[in-house]
């Protein structure tokens, strides 16, 4: 058994927080890869697509790493609502999402050498009324320009969200209960001290 090097192929500071959360040591090492949607696309395959895709381009650089990826995106009318250009695109944004119910998926994936596993959480977020001054404050903080859906269940906009159904890590961006699973697909062994093992790895048949 060896203790594996853990990279997370993400720049978002709330994934790493929820790694360092459940005590799992790894590095930040973001992935560069096309993220555009493919004409006639649809959402969950979407964001599967992006998470395999970033593991798949950090674990072939890196063949001895164990790499954790995830996408998450906000789906409201069949249309992905992704990060908004600008303020007055999170003000539209949060105005569709007003007082109605729409759905956050989280794809993740855990690669090791060629092998990818990965799983799809799927979260539906019900928001209260708001009025358009509380989107204009709500978008003043800042906080919805760089989030999917713009608006974060972590910060402020917890005060906005009326009810979730589903698993609330996802909905911030890496469902642990999901990751750890992923892990063990591949070998990876999690202990609640934060501590992984890893057996010599072999052939490993996607997970969806």
């Amino acid at each position: 058994m060896t203790t594996p090097r853990i990279i997370l192929a993400s720049q978002s500071p709330r994934r790493r927080e929820l790694l360092t959360l459940v005590g799992i040591p790894h590095v930040v090492r973001p992935a560069d890869i096309d993220e555009q949607v493919w004409p006639g696309e649809q959402p969950v395959p979407h964001c599967e697509r992006l998470a395999r895709g970033k593991a798949a381009v950090l674990a072939a650089a890196d063949p001895e790493a164990v790499v954790i990826a995830a996408d998450t995106i906000v789906v409201l009318d069949g249309d992905i609502l992704g990060k908004p250009r600008d303020v007055a695109d999170a003000e539209a944004m949060l105005a569709r999402l007003a007082g109605r119910t729409h759905t956050v998926f989280t794809a993740m994936a855990v690669a090791r050498g060629p092998h990818v596993v990965s799983a799809v959480e799927e979260v539906a977020v019900t928001f209260r009324a708001l009025s358009a001054e509380e989107i204009r404050g709500y978008v003043a903080t800042g906080e919805p320009m760089d989030k999917a859906g713009a608006y974060g269940i972590q910060g402020f906009g917890a005060t906005i969200v009326e009810r979730i159904e589903g698993d609330f890590f996802s909905v911030m961006g890496l469902g642990l209960r999901r990751v750890v699973a992923l892990l063990a697909a591949q070998g990876v062994q999690y202990e609640f001290s934060g501590r992984l093992t890893a057996a010599a790895p072999g052939p490993v048949a996607p997970s969806h």
